[in-house]
C-alpha cells in the first residue's frame, strides 16, 4: 500500500525533516525540550556548548518545524512544536533499542 500523499514535494519535505533529526546535538536538544520549554541559556547549561552553536541548532530545528518559540519580555522560550515530535522521537528511540 503506498504511503499517503507521497508526492515529490512531500517526499522532499520529509527528507528535510529527517535531515534535521540526523545530528546528535539536535536530538539532545529535542530530548531536553521534551521535558519542558526552555530558553537558550538553559539549553546551553544542559548541553555544555557555546550559545551560538545552540542557537544555530535551534534555528535548524525551528526551520524544520520541530520546535516553536514563545517570547516573554526580552526572552525567547523554545518548546517542541507539537505531540507528533514527541511521538516520532519515542518511536525512533524504541526502534533503535529493539534493533540488533
Amino acid at each position: 500500500m503506498p504511503v499517503l500523499n507521497a508526492t515529490p514535494a512531500v517526499i522532499a519535505k520529509v527528507s528535510q525533516f529527517y535531515k534535521a533529526l540526523s545530528e546528535p546535538t539536535r536530538l539532545r536538544i529535542l530530548t531536553i525540550l521534551s521535558e519542558s520549554e526552555k530558553n537558550v541559556s538553559s539549553i546551553v547549561a544542559e548541553i555544555g556548548l557555546e550559545q551560538s552553536a545552540v542557537s544555530h541548532q535551534l534555528k535548524i530545528l525551528r526551520d524544520a518545524n520541530l520546535v516553536k518559540t514563545r517570547r516573554e519580555g526580552k526572552g525567547i522560550f523554545y518548546s517542541l512544536s507539537d505531540d507528533h515530535v514527541v511521538d516520532i522521537l519515542g518511536q525512533s528511540f524504541t526502534h533503535v533499542k529493539h534493533s540488533k
